[in-house]
C-alpha cells in the first residue's frame, strides 16, 4: 500500500479531464471533485490520484481559491483539510449548507483530535481521514461517498416520476400546446391508431407516453425505435420467432408486439421502416394479430398502436418510400407538434422548468436567469427543439457560465465547422485539424478543449503526442 506523503511539486491548478473508471457507475454528469487543503504536496497527489477515476478534478490552496471555483463550478464532492488558513473547512461548510450548495465533503486532518471529528461528522461530513493515510482509504471513502450520492439521486428521480401528472408532463401554454393537449385528451380514451408527426426532439415520444398514460390500458408502454434495429432483425423483434426460424434462433421468442399485451406500442421513427415490414404491419393493423417468424399460425393480439415521424410521410408515400395504404391506415387520428422556434412563449416555461428540475436531480442551486437570457433564449432557432433546450440549459448550470457565453461557443464552433475539409484529406487529417482548431478556440486550453469535444484530458494528450512527438508535460 502506498502511505501519501508531503511531496513538494507543482501541480496545474486547472481541471483535468480523465476517462471515468469502469468499476465505478458515473453520474448521469460527469463526477466533479473539489480538493481543499493547503499543502501543495497533498494537493498534487490526490489530484493525480482522482483524475486517474474521476471526469473532473479542481484543486484550492485556501477558502478564497475554493470560493472562486465553486462560483464558476458545482462539486459533487469536496475533499478537504480541516485546519486552513483563515478558516476551518467545517465553518466553510457549515456556511455552504446554510446557502443551500449542497455536496458530499470528505474532511482530512493531521491532528488526533475526537471532538474535532465529531464537529466534522455533526456538521454533515460524509467522511473523516486522519493524516498520513493510505490511499486505499481516501479512494474507498470516495466511492462511498458517491455510490450515496447516486443512490439519493435515483431516489429522487423514482420520487419525481411517480409523483409526475399530466399538467407537470407536457411543459407549454401556447395556443398551439393548448392544442395539442385538448387533442391528446380527446383521442386518448379511445383505441385508434395515433400519428404523432414533428421534427427531432420537440417530444413525440412523451405525447405517446401521455397517451398511454391517459388511455386507462393496464399493460406496458413500449417503445420501439424502427431506424435504430437492423431490417433483418426488425420483423423477429417485432412479432418474435419460434426456435430454429433462422440461424442462431435456439428457441422460441416472444416479440415487443406480444409484450405489450394490453398497453400501447409506439413505433417512433416509422419512416425509417423498410417496405417489406410496412407490409407486415400493414397486416397486423388490419388483422390484429401477428405471427412469429417460423410459425404458421397467427395470435390474437390487443395493442395499441401510436407512430411517429420527423419526416413528412406524404412527400414519402410519393417517392415510393412508403406505403400509401399503410399511410392512410395510420393516420386516422394525427397529432401535429410544432416546432418549438414556432411558439417561443413556451420557452420562458420550459427554462424554469429545466432549471428546476436538473437543478434538483444535480444537487446545485438554481440559475436565476436575467431578461437579457430570456429574450436571447425566446429569438434562438432551436434547431434541436426542446431536447437541445435542455442540454443547453444542463451545460450552463454544470459550467456556471450564461447562455451568452454558450451562443459565443456555438458560433465559434459553427464557423468552424463549416470551413469543410478537403475531399482528399485522409480522416486523421480532418481529425487533427478539427482537435487544433478546438484547442486554438481555448487558447490552447487544452483541458477546456477536451470537454467541449467530449474526450478526456489524456485522450487529447495522447494523440498530440502522436501528432506531434511531444512529452506528456508539454503544454500548448
Amino acid at each position: 500500500m502506498l502511505e501519501l506523503v508531503a511531496i513538494e511539486s507543482k501541480c496545474p491548478e486547472v481541471s483535468t479531464m480523465s476517462q471515468i473508471d469502469n468499476n465505478l457507475k458515473p453520474l448521469p454528469s460527469a463526477v466533479s471533485v473539489l480538493i481543499v487543503d493547503d499543502e501543495p504536496g497533498m494537493r498534487s497527489f490526490l489530484n493525480k490520484a482522482l483524475s486517474k477515476k474521476f471526469a473532473l478534478v479542481e484543486t484550492a490552496g485556501s477558502i478564497e481559491d475554493a470560493e472562486q471555483l465553486r462560483s464558476r463550478c458545482h462539486f459533487d464532492l469536496l475533499i478537504v483539510d480541516i485546519r486552513l488558513p483563515g478558516r476551518s473547512g467545517i465553518e466553510w461548510h457549515e456556511a455552504l449548507d446554510e446557502q443551500g450548495r449542497r455536496s458530499d465533503v470528505i474532511f482530512m486532518t493531521g491532528y488526533a483530535d475526537l471532538e474535532v471529528a465529531i464537529k466534522a461528522l455533526r456538521a454533515g461530513a460524509s467522511d473523516f481521514i486522519m493524516k498520513p493515510f493510505h490511499l486505499e482509504q481516501m479512494m474507498s471513502a470516495v466511492d462511498r461517498c458517491i455510490e450515496r450520492r447516486l443512490l439519493r439521486r435515483e431516489n429522487l428521480m423514482l420520487r419525481r416520476e411517480v409523483s409526475i401528472g399530466y399538467s407537470s408532463t407536457i411543459i407549454g401554454s401556447s395556443e398551439a400546446m393548448k392544442s395539442v393537449k385538448q387533442v391528446i385528451e380527446r383521442v386518448a380514451p379511445t383505441n385508434a391508431v395515433v400519428l404523432i408527426q414533428g421534427e427531432s426532439g420537440t417530444g413525440k415520444e412523451l405525447v405517446a407516453r401521455q397517451l398511454h398514460l391517459l388511455s386507462g390500458r393496464q399493460g406496458p408502454f413500449v417503445p420501439v425505435n424502427c431506424g435504430s434495429i437492423a431490417p433483418e432483425l426488425l420483423e423477429s423483434e417485432l412479432f418474435g420467432h419460434t426456435a430454429g426460424a433462422f440461424t442462431g434462433a435456439k428457441g422460441n421468442r416472444e416479440g415487443l408486439f406480444s409484450f405489450a399485451s394490453g398497453g400501447t406500442i409506439f413505433l417512433d421513427e416509422i419512416g425509417e421502416m423498410p417496405l417489406k415490414m410496412q407490409t407486415a404491419l400493414l397486416r397486423v393493423l388490419e388483422q390484429k394479430a401477428i405471427r412469429p417468424v417460423g410459425s404458421e399460425k397467427e395470435v390474437n393480439i390487443d395493442v395499441r398502436v401510436i407512430a411517429a415521424t420527423n419526416r413528412t410521410l406524404v412527400d414519402e408515400v410519393e417517392a415510393g418510400n412508403f406505403r400509401r395504404d399503410l399511410y392512410y391506415r395510420l393516420n386516422v387520428l394525427d397529432i401535429l407538434i410544432p416546432p418549438l422556434r414556432e411558439r417561443p412563449e413556451d420557452v420562458v416555461e420550459l427554462t424554469h422548468h429545466f432549471t428546476r428540475q436538473l437543478a434538483a436531480e444535480l444537487g446545485v442551486r438554481e440559475v436565476v436567469w436575467s431578461h437579457e437570457d430570456m429574450v436571447k433564449l425566446q429569438q434562438h432557432e432551436w434547431p434541436g427543439n426542446i431536447r437541445e433546450l435542455r442540454n443547453m440549459i444542463e451545460r450552463c448550470i454544470l459550467l456556471g457560465k450564461p447562455p451568452a457565453e454558450y451562443w459565443k461557443q456555438q458560433v465559434k464552433t459553427e464557423s468552424s465547422a463549416s470551413q469543410g475539409y478537403p475531399l482528399d484529406w485522409p480522416l486523421k487529417e480532418v481529425e487533427k485539424h478539427h482537435v487544433t482548431s478546438v484547442v486554438d478556440l481555448h487558447s490552447g486550453n487544452k483541458s477546456a478543449a477536451a470537454r467541449d469535444l467530449g474526450v478526456s484530458r489524456k485522450t487529447l494528450d495522447r494523440k498530440y503526442k502522436e501528432w506531434f512527438d511531444v512529452s506528456d508535460d508539454q503544454e500548448f
